[in-house]
């Protein structure tokens, strides 16, 4: 369930919070939020990527989101499934562009290649509510381009991290208890049939060189220029956000 938060004004801590001044590895909740103005929170905790660590915000000691958030994101460099270097702010319209943001694991997961699958089925739908779709993925460019030509995808939309930098920046998940034990990634089971057919023309070979990146999670932001609309990082393998939280946020028609 999408928890809510206002992104400016509060003076009370909510389930986004970031010690001031922002870190290096900023934190995200694990669960999904959208903004909106009420909710109240009095502390909660946070999880750091690497090393596995807890750290406790309270009202004291913590700050509302910071309004350069999409700034600190906005300065990672990746790389197009061509292989061009290009910064994540030159990639929608930072003044008023509406953009979704999916973290794939990696481009040899199989279950990113259902998320994959999924996410192009919904183009159309972003697509005609003018929403531009940003897909990255763990990996060089040429593991990209196998997963954008056999499943298909669309090169354009998809990108390359090899690094990580945005997971790091944005601390999402890793280790090998959240990629391989996690309740969470159990849900892939419920989605066979999706799995199935995404994976009909499926290769191991998009698997990133650096095996250490397959025990990196995913996640999904949404975008309006640079103010941050709503974020949730997976709890474990195919845990991915709910394709009807993120219309609900970007592409419904105002009812007049």
């Amino acid at each position: 369930m999408a928890k809510i938060i206002s992104p400016r004004n509060l003076t009370t801590p909510t389930c986004l919070l970031f010690p001031s001044p922002l870190p290096q590895k900023s934190l995200f909740p694990s669960q999904s939020f959208v903004t909106s103005k009420s909710i109240t929170t009095p502390h909660f905790r946070w999880k750091l990527n690497r090393p596995s660590l807890m750290v406790e915000a309270s009202s004291a000691a913590a700050s509302v989101v910071p309004d350069d958030i999409s700034d600190v994101l906005g300065e990672v460099s990746i790389f197009t499934a061509a292989g061009e270097p290009v910064q994540l702010k030159h990639l929608w319209d930072q003044q008023e562009g509406i953009a979704v943001v999916a973290l794939l694991r990696h481009f040899g997961c199989f279950c990113c290649w259902e998320l994959a699958a999924s996410l192009k089925e919904a183009k159309a739908k972003f697509d005609s509510a003018g929403v531009k779709l940003i897909a990255v993925g763990v990996g060089t460019p040429d593991k990209a381009r196998l997963l954008a030509e056999r499943l298909p995808f669309p090169m354009d939309s998809l990108y390359a991290d090899p690094e990580r930098k945005a997971y790091d920046v944005l601390g999402l998940y890793y280790g090998f208890r959240r990629t391989f034990l996690n309740p969470a990634s159990t849900k892939v089971f419920s989605r066979y049939e999706e799995l199935k057919k995404a994976m009909k023309n499926y290769t191991i070979k998009a698997t990133p060189d650096d095996t250490s990146s397959v025990l990196q999670q995913g996640g999904m932001l949404v975008f309006k220029g640079k103010q941050l609309l709503y974020a949730r990082k997976d709890e474990g393998t195919g845990d991915h956000a709910p394709l009807d939280e993120i219309f609900d946020i970007c592409c419904k028609i105002p009812t007049l």
